[in-house]
């Protein structure tokens, strides 16, 4: 590569928890720079949680981690063309690329659904996601399903 790698930029931890995670969830819940509005959004769907899942033996940052986990997919298939035939080739995903994917699915799948407030919605996705169901987990089930589809070709691996 010509140009130099751009530098990681350092993500500071929010203020209730002291968290970066919650920071980096907090960053692609935002629309227009509105950060303040998505903390409160995030926020306040934990106290949902919280209160819809009494017991619990858990905290509600716990259970949206754990839900975070099970909206994680660890392989994702990639098109790669060889000799005019384009493959649908299984390959690993990075660790942060993991974590940027399960957020980002959790956040779109929650403002598909049905809902008063984006905090009820992202309370039902953190929910169901903690039960192993809704729309962010059967999204990772596909992409398992689809690298298990096509693992005869994960020779082709670049």
């Amino acid at each position: 590569m010509r140009k130099a790698k751009p530098k990681k930029r350092l993500v500071l931890p929010d203020p209730v928890f002291n968290d970066v995670k919650v920071s980096k969830f907090v960053n692609h819940l935002m629309f227009d720079g509105k950060k303040n509005v998505s903390y409160s959004i995030f926020y306040a769907a934990l106290e949902t949680v919280k209160t819809k899942m009494p017991n619990e033996e858990k905290s509600a940052l716990e259970i949206w981690k754990t839900a975070l986990n099970n909206v994680t997919p660890q392989v994702e298939v990639k098109s790669r063309r060889i000799g005019g035939a384009t493959f649908q080739v299984p390959t690993e995903i990075r660790p942060d690329r993991k974590e940027s994917i399960s957020m980002k699915n959790m956040i779109l799948y929650a403002r598909k659904r049905g809902g008063k407030t984006m905090a009820d919605k992202l309370a039902a996705e953190i929910m169901d996601a903690f039960n192993e169901q809704g729309g962010a987990f059967k999204r990772k089930e596909d992409m398992h399903r689809m690298a298990e589809a096509n693992r005869a070709f994960a020779h082709f691996r670049f």
